[in-house]
């Protein structure tokens, strides 16, 4: 597989890994294929996320993983994120090559949301109004974007990063973009997983879409399934699903475009997915005028007890007290 990124870049980059030191064990996933690491690179914080078979989850083994990994290579590096191929062996026969058996991606230098983030804990149902969102989730929406977090989203969107990996995309005031996700290994088709990425700024989460977005939405939608088909025929368009996340990792709207074999695990379960053509249903029957819109119903969804909104808005309501917007 060709990486795209520049060779100054994916040298930088790959030279990452072996100099990642450990901290400790973020989380091991139930299938025992994908681990997050919390580590530093050069005294500097940094998340490591990799799968394979099986891991041994002993802090022994654990420390002396980055150092094993073999072939390192890049396959793409935006902002503080990068993501590679390698090899957990070097060549025993010498003959052909070894194909990679890890898929990783490395968070440099990462930030206490992230650990979060990739930690393992508890989860909680909660039950977010059209009240709670517009005085408290808005507000701290907000404070998160002016955190410079979308960095990488804006890097994409002006052209700076990850170009020649772009497949299809619309320019204007609701223009659009299809890439693949950074989570996708590139080459195994029923782990298809692209993102769509829209231009405009002023459309944060679902919360933002209106009814007169349905006609755009639509074309979205056509555009990337069109674009998939196209790209990869042996994929019929009814073997894709597109959805959204609520909340989502990052608070520039974005559409998930993924093959429906790709095993689903806990970002697309109830709690977390918001199918696309369940939105656009619901904005086609909602009661109003054209600004009537999803900020307007009350949205179901889980978060991590480690989670700030948790931790910050909605454990405080639950208890009684007083949310303090002023700590976002």
């Amino acid at each position: 597989m060709t990486s795209t990124t520049p060779p100054e870049v994916a040298a930088r980059v790959e030279a990452y890994i072996p100099r990642f030191k450990l901290t400790r064990l973020l989380n091991q996933d139930q299938a025992g294929r994908r681990i997050s690491l919390l580590g530093e690179i050069d005294s500097q914080p940094a998340v490591l996320i990799a799968e394979r078979a099986a891991f041994a989850a002993d802090h022994d083994h654990l420390a002396s993983f980055p150092t094993s990994l073999t072939k390192i290579k890049n396959l793409g590096a935006n902002d503080i994120y990068s993501w590679f191929l390698a090899n957990s062996n070097p060549d025993s026969t010498g003959q052909a090559e070894t194909p990679p058996d890890f898929k990783l991606n490395l968070i440099y230098p990462c930030t206490e949301k992230h650990a979060k983030k990739y930690s393992a804990q508890g989860l909680r149902v909660v039950s977010e109004t059209p009240e709670v969102y517009s005085s408290y989730i808005r507000p701290w929406i907000q404070r998160q974007r002016e955190k410079g977090t979308l960095n990488w989203v804006f890097n994409i969107i002006e052209g700076r990063t990850e170009q020649e990996d772009v497949i299809y995309r619309e320019h204007g005031d609701e223009g659009f973009l299809l890439l693949p996700d950074l989570n996708w290994d590139r080459k195994t088709l029923p782990g298809l997983h692209l993102l769509g990425l829209v231009e405009r700024r002023d459309i944060w989460s679902v919360r933002d879409l209106k009814k007169s977005n349905i006609e755009w939405l639509k074309h979205m939608r056509n555009h990337f399934l069109d674009s998939t088909v196209k790209l990869y025929p042996d994929i019929d368009r009814d073997q894709l699903k597109l959805y959204v996340h609520y909340q989502p990792t990052y608070h520039h709207f974005h559409i998930h475009i993924v093959h429906v074999a790709l095993e689903a695990g806990n970002t697309q379960a109830t709690g977390k997915a918001l199918g696309l053509e369940s939105i656009i249903s619901q904005l086609e029957t909602m009661q109003g005028g054209p600004e009537a819109g999803m900020q307007n119903v009350s949205l179901t969804y889980h978060l991590g007890e480690a989670s700030e909104l948790w931790e910050k808005v909605f454990l405080p309501l639950k208890e009684g007290g007083v949310v303090d917007v002023g700590t976002f």
